[in-house]
């Protein structure tokens, strides 16, 4: 199989020649959007160099449009683990610079299982296991240690349901490890696309390699891993360049696996020790931010979009509406930091320090329905079976069930009785919104049995 490659000049010809589309051809593309087709990479081109307010208010009704259909008003829930900063690499935007002087920090297995019961008893049943890469200190038998421990690690009706994992691109083999141990999606940042400026910002390490990096889903394709999740850190170029290089990539994995990504991450470049954000020339405002996530939305509208605590309460809620489905909440960056209150080596700066009840209820507040399902990885329903499942419509008829049922249990469990009171208006909203009679009955049934006690339900 062919693997990824990036090719530079044909990016900016295509971003050049985009400059001179027609109303009319902008108009087509639209239409298409609009049809629920998705959009190919040239197509994407002629909507990232748009400045006709016309069409930039028509990609972000269509855009609301897609996140209606498809995803419903529900919003899956997660948070990540820390559980590493040692790494040898030089990131010039990144906390955990290898030249950063700081006491680094690996977590123990009995440190994850502090961290997971903090997090268990927040509620939350998905992580995100992020760690620096550090091939000595943070290899990948201990990856796949710190997931058993999440795995196995209970706190009364807590646990995690789904481990997701966000760390360096390694080998085929070392992806097998991965698969066989049971994680959800893998994730990887290209952090960005163009060559020339990703060289820049790596200075050292094997992150420099910017082809291995390029490739690693090939390798975690090959390997089994079903579900992978891309992104780039929007602000270390120019982000039409970043945007057309995703659906590129999304392209080819679409041809060469039959399956694009499970999930897009959408940060933008933070403050963090040791960084100076005055000398990133691409930093993105929020205008421009807005205008790509939406546009990625038409592109892909069956892939998952993820917004974390990088982003302010008031951003993140302009996003819900045009394209996000996944939110982090009650987020630590820090190794250990749900456990202790402080440390120095945080990787960013978060902007959004609100607790998960307060997400929640602020979620609630804007007619929409958390959920902490984790039920498509655990029934079958990953990589092209659950993208067959999606584009024909059925998800909905699954997730929005499971989605007030992981709401319901996350009140009993957590919430006080104001809070579960909130849910319980929600959910008497909610079910009658199921349209399928056998679905709502069963639904029905599931929240009578969580009154009585029982947990983990789900279709």
């Amino acid at each position: 199989m062919a693997q990824m490659s990036i090719d530079l000049e044909y990016i900016n010809g295509l971003l050049e020649e985009a400059k001179g589309m027609t109303g009319e051809e902008i108009d087509k593309i639209l239409d298409k959007a609009e049809r629920f087709e998705g959009l190919n990479h040239k197509e994407v081109a002629g909507l990232l160099q748009t400045e006709d307010e016309k069409h930039i208010d028509r990609i972000y009704q269509i855009a609301g449009k897609i996140k209606k259909e498809i995803y419903g008003n529900r919003i899956v829930m997660f948070a990540p683990l820390y559980v590493s900063d040692y790494c040898v690499n030089r990131c010039r935007y990144c906390g955990y610079n290898c030249t950063n002087k700081f006491e680094r920090k690996r977590l123990s297995m009995d440190d994850v299982r502090k961290e997971v019961k903090v997090l268990e008893k927040m509620g939350h049943k998905r992580l995100a296991l992020e760690a620096g890469e550090d091939p000595k200190n943070c290899d990948i038998d201990y990856i796949v240690d710190c997931i058993k421990t999440i795995y196995d690690m209970k706190f009364k009706n807590g646990e995690i349901r789904r481990v997701n994992v966000n760390i360096a691109s390694t080998t085929v083999e070392n992806y097998k490890k991965l698969s066989e141990v049971g994680i959800g999606t893998y994730i990887l940042f290209q952090e960005t696309y163009h060559k020339p400026s990703y060289l820049e910002q790596h200075l050292g390490g094997p992150k420099r390699n910017f082809e291995y990096h390029l490739t690693a889903f090939d390798r975690a394709m090959e390997a089994g891993i079903e579900d992978v999740g891309g992104g780039v850190l929007f602000g270390l170029a120019d982000y039409k360049f970043e945007v057309l290089g995703l659906m590129m990539h999304n392209e080819h994995l679409e041809k060469e696996y039959k399956v694009g990504f499970h999930t897009v991450s959408v940060p933008r470049l933070r403050p963090a020790f040791g960084n100076d954000l005055s000398d990133y020339p691409h930093l993105v405002d929020d205008k421009d931010f807005k205008k790509l996530v939406a546009i990625i939305r038409l592109a892909i509208p069956y892939t998952g979009m993820i917004i974390s605590t990088r982003e302010t309460k008031e951003m993140r809620e302009e996003l819900l509406k045009i394209g996000i489905s996944q939110i982090s909440a009650g987020s630590n960056v820090e190794v250990g930091g749900y456990h202790a209150s402080e440390n120095a080596g945080a990787q960013f700066d978060v902007a959004d320090e609100r607790t998960p009840i307060e997400v929640l209820s602020w979620l609630i507040d804007q007619g929409l329905v958390p959920s902490f399902c984790t039920a498509c990885y655990r029934k079958g329903r990953i990589g092209e079976a659950f993208m067959k499942i999606t584009k024909e419509g059925h998800i909905k008829n699954l997730c929005h069930p499971n989605a007030m049922t992981t709401l319901y249990e996350y009140a009993l469990d957590y919430g006080d009785e104001a809070f579960q009171e909130k849910v319980r208006e929600v959910l008497k909203r909610e079910i009658n919104n199921i349209e399928e009679d056998m679905i709502r009955d069963i639904t029905a049934k599931n929240l009578k049995l969580l009154e009585e006690g029982k947990r983990d339900l789900y279709l």
